[in-house]
């Protein structure tokens, strides 16, 4: 079968792509307090440009753990969006934190602090109380603008109060509803010239009664042989309510790249899916 396997393989040079990732941070989503809508969102927002995300890490509102997972982030090389724990509250503690991951430390930032300062001055509407900035609230509010020395700011079309970022992570705030167009507006700002880069494209097959001990050296051969794509093994215990094709236990076998190396490792799969003795059902004619 390897050498069955080698009449379909081509050379395809190494391109390392960059990868997304994200961490979420809060206790409330750990909790189950609220349900967590930035993964959903940033995947979209990823796939909407031909990107897709590699990663995804949820953290407590624990500055060692937030602080450790910053590190190893940031030693990554990897385009990280954080979200969560960049207000002024006890609890928010991602700015310190992002700062005490990079050896450095926090300072105001002057664009921040002229935006919160325009901010406050709107919210006050025209009250004198609340619109002097040497409040101890007001002074309380600048903290919000607080990062690690050499970040840039993130807009925040919602509500004026920026996020930052640096060395490619991008830090926003919890709420969904600014975080998603901060998020937008990172990807647009800075990672153009990767947007459908790549043809990408995925095809998979239902094998019945399927066994992934049995499929993994082939699954394996397959990705040497065919440098650039991924092969993936969804088992199932059985569905009746999608067909009877998915009604007793199967495995959807598949690969997914790069729509121009497909062909030749789709050809290669399912010739030793059916050298190994099972039956294949492709998808669109077996729901």
């Amino acid at each position: 079968m390897v050498d069955a396997l080698k009449q379909f393989a081509i050379d395809v040079p190494d391109v390392k792509a960059r990868r997304f990732g994200l961490i979420v941070i809060g206790d409330e989503i750990l909790s189950g307090r609220r349900q967590d809508k930035h993964l959903s969102k940033l995947i979209e927002l990823l796939n909407e440009r031909g990107l897709s995300l590699s990663w995804a890490k949820y953290v407590a509102d624990d500055p060692e753990q937030i602080t450790a997972t910053l590190k190893e982030s940031f030693a990554s090389g990897d385009v990280v969006f954080s979200t969560g724990g960049i207000g002024a509250t006890p609890d928010d503690h991602t700015r310190r934190c992002a700062a005490l991951a990079l050896g450095t430390k926090t300072a105001l930032h002057p664009t921040a602090q002229s935006l919160i300062a325009g901010r406050i001055q709107s919210m006050a509407e025209g009250d004198p109380s609340k619109a002097d900035l040497n409040t101890p609230e007001n002074q309380h509010r600048f903290k919000m603008g607080e990062f690690p020395m050499g970040s840039d700011i993130i807009p925040n079309p919602y509500n004026q109060i920026p996020g930052f970022s640096i060395q490619e992570h991008y830090f926003v705030p919890g709420f969904p509803v600014m975080a998603a167009p901060m998020m937008a507006w990172c990807l647009d700002a800075y990672y153009q010239n990767l947007f459908h880069q790549e043809n990408w494209a995925e095809q998979s097959f239902i094998v019945p009664k399927g066994i992934e001990s049995n499929l993994t050296p082939l699954m394996e051969r397959i990705e040497v042989n065919f440098p650039g794509v991924k092969v993936f093994s969804l088992p199932s215990v059985g569905d009746p309510s999608k067909g009877s094709i998915y009604a007793d236990r199967h495995i959807e076998l598949g690969i997914k790249g790069n729509a121009q190396l497909l062909d030749s490792a789709w050809i290669a799969l399912r010739a030793g899916t059916e050298a190994l003795g099972y039956e294949i059902y492709d998808i669109s004619q077996s729901s």
